[in-house]
C-alpha cells in the first residue's frame, strides 16, 4: 500500500482548518491542522511533512515568521502560502515558499498546487 503524503496545515481559522482537513483528506492525503505557528513548529521538529499550508495574519508569530523558522529546521519541505491578503506577495520572505496563492471560495487551485508539489 502507498504511503500517503503528509499535509501541515497552518491556519487560526478552525472553520478552515476543518474544511481544508476534510477536503484534502477526500484527495488521499494526511492532514494535520494547527491553529498556531508554534503548535507547526513543535510539529516539525518532531514529524516528517511533504508539505506546508500556511496562512499570514496569525497571533503571536506570523506565517513569514514560521518560514524563516521552517528554512532553519527543514529547508526541503515546500510551503505554500495560503492567504486572503494580496499585498504579502512582494515581501521578500514570500519568495521562500513554493506558491502563493490567494483564499477562494474553490479549493480547485490549493489542490492543484498540491498535486504538481507532492504529486
Amino acid at each position: 500500500m502507498k504511503k500517503k503524503k503528509r499535509i501541515l496545515i497552518v491556519e487560526d481559522e478552525k472553520n478552515l482548518c476543518l474544511l481544508y482537513r476534510e477536503e484534502l483528506e477526500k484527495e488521499g492525503y494526511k492532514v494535520i491542522a494547527v491553529t498556531n505557528a508554534q503548535k507547526a513548529l513543535d510539529l516539525i521538529k518532531k514529524s516528517h511533512f511533504d508539505l506546508i499550508i500556511t496562512d499570514i495574519r496569525m497571533p503571536v508569530k506570523d506565517g513569514l515568521e514560521l518560514i524563516e523558522d521552517i528554512m532553519g529546521i527543514r529547508k526541503d519541505i515546500p510551503v505554500i502560502i495560503n492567504t486572503a491578503y494580496q499585498s504579502y506577495r512582494h515581501d521578500f520572505m514570500t519568495w521562500a515558499a513554493e506558491a502563493y496563492l490567494i483564499k477562494s471560495a474553490s479549493l480547485d487551485e490549493l489542490k492543484a498546487k498540491i498535486k504538481e508539489l507532492i504529486g
